[in-house]
């Protein structure tokens, strides 16, 4: 018999006329008329070439192929209640499961060690695996479950088949060594343009903050490239360059490194941090719980 061609539904039917021997008194128990449920029982004839269930005086007793099909029928369904319509529940208390997070550097220095602090309090055994990837990759690797999450700036990420949610929004400043000989506790622009300046380049690229001076014909010295974000801590702690990065790379760097932050002497563009996932996730439990402990690391910060 092909299966396509055999509702599952009339599985129940035969359950419950099964466990009833009636078929008034089998229908009122899982709500079909007695017209429905003959109608259901007619058709569980014709497919499995058996009466199934003869009425003998005011029972319907079963037939030795009914009989054997009894066991079988009502694992089934148990198999099926239980565990494909049963919606899982995520206990974050007792999991331990492990969760992949795409994000860059400057979010894995400042809010992976906050998520961990989460974690310890609320889920203990679940484990966090923090993947970098250009960016290009990230579609994919949402897209085919390698990553869960990805947390940060990902303007390419917003597209169809992802859901995206805005954690906060990070201001650029700059950093300079606590002790720099020439800049105290206000940078004005000249002191900007006249100084020597480190730069990020992540895979080569032009951060948001070069691209804005890039745009606006805005030309300074940069004495030295890099290609990570915290490389610029041992770097502005021991020498006299400035760096303009975002406020929560500066505030890692304030706080284990001999650096100062300061305002910007220009008006300089505000990068939305968002957290992506892809659709296929959106309604697992376990997903839901991680997006929801990632927003409550910024709390007072969405919309």
């Amino acid at each position: 018999m092909d299966l396509r061609g055999f509702d599952l539904n009339l599985l129940i039917v035969f359950n419950a006329v099964a466990q009833h021997r009636s078929v008034t008194r089998a229908g009122e128990s899982i709500g079909l008329s007695q017209p429905a449920m003959s109608a259901a029982l007619a058709r569980l004839r014709l497919l499995l070439g058996d009466p199934l269930f003869v009425k003998t005086g005011a029972e319907m007793r079963p037939t030795p192929r009914a009989a054997q099909l009894v066991a079988p029928v009502r694992q089934a369904l148990e198999i099926v209640k239980g565990e494909i319509l049963l919606t899982q529940a995520f206990d974050p208390a007792t999991s331990t499961r492990t969760f992949s997070i795409l994000t860059p550097d400057i979010s894995e220095s400042n809010n992976i060690p906050r998520l961990l602090s989460l974690l310890a309090a609320e889920a203990p055994g679940v484990n966090i695996k923090v993947l970098s990837m250009p960016r290009h990759a990230a579609w994919e690797a949402l897209e085919t479950g390698a990553v869960d999450l990805a947390v940060g700036y990902f303007p390419d990420l917003h597209r169809e088949g992802l859901f995206v949610q805005r954690l906060f929004r990070n201001e650029h400043v700059c950093m300079v060594r606590r002790d720099h000989p020439v800049i105290g506790d206000r940078l004005s622009l000249k002191q900007f343009m006249a100084a020597d300046h480190a730069a990020v380049r992540p895979e080569g690229r032009e951060h948001v903050f070069e691209q804005f001076l890039h745009a606006k014909g805005i030309h300074r010295r940069v004495r030295l490239e890099v290609a990570h974000f915290m490389s610029l801590l041992p770097i502005i702690s021991t020498s006299d360059l400035i760096a303009t990065v975002p406020r929560d790379l500066a505030e890692v760097c304030v706080r284990y490194g001999n650096i100062r932050m300061l305002a910007t002497p220009l008006k300089a563009p505000v990068i939305e941090i968002h957290q992506f996932w892809h659709r296929r996730v959106h309604k697992d439990s376990a997903h839901q719980w991680l997006r929801d402990a990632m927003r409550r690391l910024f709390p007072g910060h969405q919309p």
